[in-house]
């Protein structure tokens, strides 16, 4: 059935060459998609031309930043669906500059969201928003019933661009949809350092030798999804009329401690080990505790639920760094 909706579609992806857009593009050229990559390049966002390595005549990449209206204005034209995955995620970043965070994951989410009301009004975008907007959690697993609280400037200007999109679809009816996600982790992850994600980081660390750090205690709680089941999240949003004006959690099965999360990747490397030190005082004013998310929403409406066993995942994605470090250091 998704080989009937997507085949010669028009797909725009923002972000098109970063971790979660590439691998969306991968399945949607298998899919047989027109697909478009925008994508700013800059090297802090995680784009990289290798991340599109075997599918490079099969798509059309147009660089360009989406804080450039004149740009946007442009690419939403004539496109069916529109995958808006590009955002600065970092939470450290956006508190050492959180004018940078306003720009892309505030204003630019108006101008996609306003050439899409002038320019073609019919297309449906899917957002990828975060868990991050609920801050602290009051109670796990985490329902979208769950009270707003961000404890950093990612999470309130992700916030924002998630009710522009919910706006535009009650204010004009566009046909918008968000998915709060949570850990996304596989092949083709920024690995340069720990400002996006520490599993990244922990990928890079483990294939180099060196130990990795676990802050705090190590008991706190993390849920993790495999980025082949979000992109299958990502698909079913854009191919289901019912989606339209919603907001979904994904999240995993069970959650795992980040201590026994750290011994977990050192096992399946085979070598490697992990201490616990304290936490830096910049990511402890932000650090949310224990989390994990509530999808029993979006696993009703849609049929969505994570397939890939967490060890499963972590193997597949060492095996992916080790084989093509050199495009990621």
């Amino acid at each position: 059935m998704q080989e009937e909706l997507f085949r010669g579609r028009r797909v725009m992806i923002t972000g098109g060459l970063g971790f979660i857009g590439s691998n969306l593009a991968r399945r949607l050229v298998a899919l047989g998609a027109d697909v478009l990559l925008a994508d700013s390049l800059i090297p802090e966002y995680g784009g990289n031309l290798f991340n599109v390595d075997g599918i490079e005549d099969r798509v059309r990449v147009n660089i360009a930043d989406v804080r450039d209206p004149h740009s946007m204005d442009y690419l939403v034209r004539r496109q069916g669906i529109i995958f808006n995955l590009a955002g600065q995620v970092s939470h450290t970043d956006s508190m050492r500059d959180p004018h940078t965070d306003l720009e892309v994951n505030c204003r630019a989410q108006l101008a996609i969201l306003e050439a899409c009301r002038r320019h073609n009004p019919a297309v449906a975008i899917v957002y990828a928003s975060t868990r991050q907007v609920y801050g602290r959690p009051h109670y796990l697993p985490v329902d979208e019933q769950h009270p707003i609280e961000p404890t950093d400037i990612n999470g309130v200007n992700k916030m924002a661009g998630e009710w522009y999109h919910i706006v535009y679809h009650r204010a004009y009816g566009l046909r918008t949809t968000s998915l709060r996600l949570t850990n996304t982790y596989g092949p083709r992850m920024r690995v340069k350092d720990a400002r996006q994600t520490f599993v990244g980081w922990w990928f890079r660390q483990l294939i180099e030798g060196h130990e990795l750090q676990v802050f705090g205690d190590g008991r706190q709680i993390r849920d993790l999804n495999y980025v082949d089941d979000v992109v299958d999240a990502l698909l079913l949003a854009a191919s289901r009329a019912e989606a339209g004006g919603e907001i979904y959690n994904l999240g995993a099965p069970q959650a795992v401690s980040l201590q026994d999360l750290a011994a977990m990747m050192v096992r399946i490397n085979g070598s490697g080990s992990y201490r616990l030190v304290p936490f830096p005082p910049e990511r402890k004013r932000i650090d949310i505790g224990d989390y994990q998310g509530d999808y029993r929403k979006i696993q009703a409406q849609l049929g969505w639920q994570p397939r890939v066993a967490l060890a499963e995942g972590l193997e597949r994605t060492l095996r992916f760094y080790h084989e093509h470090y050199a495009h990621y250091w």
